[in-house]
């Protein structure tokens, strides 16, 4: 019996990089996981690599279908908000489109899910744990960051929000905030040492984050070790914010 069994796990953006592998790592310790994520190929190479996760197939960019897709598998006593998007441009040439777009998936979305699955619990008198993905953006400025900053300023608001609201109807919230996570992207967007160096030279250990070490946060954070832990951002970030 796994740490998480008997308990229903949903994991949004779920079919690839930190997302993929914390779906996975939930199966492993025993949860019931559903995978969220919008691209049907993902899902279908992750049923294949552990045929126990059930798939989700929605768009949360759609705020309907996907109250929709959630509502037909609650109850969920674990949720892990991973989904986002990313772009990059300076802020005088920032889009009203890439705002948007940013701000709809990285913290609408969230919500939406959240309202869902929470207000699920609330009704049967559960308990859960919701962890947010955050970022090391969303606490210090980055260059060409604006919309995405912005986005996961707001998720770590969100969280405290959620954490102050929902605390005392028994569900804890939290966020991990990783720096650069060396997922399958995160690989390719980093390798050039001419962009990895200045970012790197500000990390005290010296390195990005591997998958896995974002993913045992996430572990932490929704097990019952961290239950007195509510409203919290934890880094993953080798130092970058505490200097």
């Amino acid at each position: 019996m796994g740490k998480f069994s008997g308990r229903r796990a949903l994991v949004t953006g779920a079919g690839s990089g930190i997302g993929r592998a914390t779906a996975l790592k939930l199966a492993q310790m025993g949860a019931e996981v559903f995978a969220l994520s919008k691209t049907a190929e993902n899902l279908e190479s992750l049923c294949a690599e552990c045929p126990n996760i059930k798939t989700v197939c929605v768009d949360l960019s759609d705020w309907t279908s996907t109250r929709e897709a959630v509502q037909k598998i609650v109850p969920i006593h674990l949720l892990v908000n991973n989904a986002a998007a990313a772009a990059l441009e300076p802020f005088l040439t920032t889009s009203p489109e890439t705002f948007d777009r940013l701000m709809n998936v990285n913290v609408k979305a969230m919500m939406n899910v959240s309202q869902v699955v929470a207000g699920d619990l609330v009704n049967r008198e559960g308990r859960g744990s919701i962890v947010n993905v955050s970022s090391q953006a969303g606490q210090r400025p980055l260059l060409d960051h604006t919309a995405y900053s912005c986005s996961k300023a707001a998720v770590d608001m969100m969280t405290k929000m959620m954490a102050l609201e929902l605390g005392p109807k028994g569900i804890r919230v939290n966020a991990v905030s990783p720096t650069v996570v060396m997922t399958a992207m995160g690989r390719l967007g980093w390798s050039d040492p001419a962009k990895a160096g200045p970012m790197l030279a500000r990390i005290p250990q010296g390195r990005f984050a591997e998958v896995d070490e974002v993913v045992n946060a996430i572990m932490y954070l929704l097990g019952d070790e961290s239950d007195m832990v509510n409203g919290h951002m934890l880094p993953v970030d080798g130092g970058f914010l505490a200097v």
